[in-house]
């Protein structure tokens, strides 16, 4: 055998050896290649996935969202760097993020990530440019769904070589929602006080009536929430006579919605002064985590206050600014929570009326 056709199959070889194919959160097979040194992400939570595996050094380009609204997010806050680079796309809901396929092509990335982007899209786009496009997912929006989660984590991680870091994520987030349910388990259901989250974002802020059923934190400390009861998971809106039926023993705000409030507070006092939580000093803030879909880690963390408030005995070893910041530096590798804590007012009591 020649010395050049020996060098052509060692290319070939090698080439094989530096790609692979796996199946992404759209049922796609994608062939994309190893290790790739220069990535985007596009769409709700994709560039926060690749930060979470420790691979933000990779990111070429973001999205102008990520730019220009960095607040509320530990991944950019973590990493500054990463709103400095070159813009390639709006950002946002999936159907309305324009993307600069001109700007992609000059930047050349070796793969995109994609999250919330349907098969068709993802492949037209794969198609047009000549990229891989992988589509991750956290599951259904503004909630918990691991399965998803897992996944996403997986794929992106044996694509990135961070197939470690994947599982040590994956084991921290078992351990951790294990862990805090095991601390409320026992506690009979009756024993159990009422307890409301209020001010919910929703594309956009809103006011006390935005809840949540299975509000991921308190399904984590097993709290008590009655809009449980209303059959939904996920985001609704209820009357305020609702609100007052249940009259609640704690009421959590999301400080996304906390401004709406206030100001709703001001120019309704009765209706406030009409649950028994905010006569008694009983409403606490809680850091927003629906932003471009879930921080994982501040619902974690959320979670930890919340089990404080509601159950002190249970939680006496816990300083949730100190855990906040625990759980924060594992996830984006800076403790943030102070900083969150200016731009939102962090964990708190809340006074509603005067």
């Amino acid at each position: 055998m020649s010395s050049t056709i020996k060098g052509w199959l060692t290319l070939l070889l090698a080439g094989a050896l530096s790609s692979m194919t796996l199946i992404d959160l759209a049922g796609r097979r994608v062939t994309v290649p190893e290790n790739p040194e220069r990535i985007v992400c596009t769409g709700p939570g994709a560039l926060r996935l690749i930060v979470y595996l420790q691979a933000q050094d990779r990111v070429i380009a973001v999205e102008k969202i990520e730019r220009d609204f960095p607040i509320g997010r530990p991944y950019i806050i973590a990493n500054p760097q990463l709103i400095k680079l070159p813009v390639f796309a709006k950002g946002g809901p999936p159907g309305q993020n324009p993307i600069n396929e001109e700007k992609l092509l000059i930047l050349n990335p070796d793969v995109i990530f994609a999250t919330y982007m349907d098969r068709g899209a993802a492949e037209h786009l794969q198609s047009k440019l000549k990229i891989p496009v992988v589509v991750l997912s956290y599951g259904e929006l503004a909630t918990f769904d691991n399965e998803a989660l897992f996944r996403s984590l997986k794929i992106a991680g044996k694509i990135l070589g961070k197939e470690t870091r994947a599982e040590s994520l994956i084991d921290y987030i078992r351990n951790t929602e294990e862990e805090l349910r095991k601390r409320t388990s026992d506690i009979p259901e009756a024993k159990k006080p009422v307890v409301y989250i209020g001010g919910i974002g929703h594309k956009g802020a809103h006011g006390i009536d935005s809840t949540m059923a299975k509000f991921p934190v308190f399904v984590l400390i097993n709290a008590k929430n009655p809009a449980d009861s209303i059959k939904i998971n996920g985001w609704v809106s209820v009357d305020r006579e609702e609100i007052l039926k249940w009259d609640p023993d704690f009421i959590f705000l999301d400080e996304g919605g906390l401004k709406i409030i206030l100001q709703d507070a001001e120019r309704n006092p009765s209706f406030y002064r009409g649950l028994k939580a905010v006569r008694e000093g009983r409403v606490y803030g809680l850091l927003p985590f629906n932003y471009y879909t879930t921080n994982i880690e501040i619902a974690l963390a959320d979670a930890y206050f919340a089990g404080k408030v509601i159950y002190p005995e249970r939680f006496r070893d816990i300083s949730p600014e100190k855990k906040a910041d625990e759980i924060f530096k594992f996830f984006v590798g800076k403790p943030v929570y102070q900083s969150l804590k200016r731009d939102y007012g962090g964990f708190r009591k809340i006074d509603l009326i005067k």
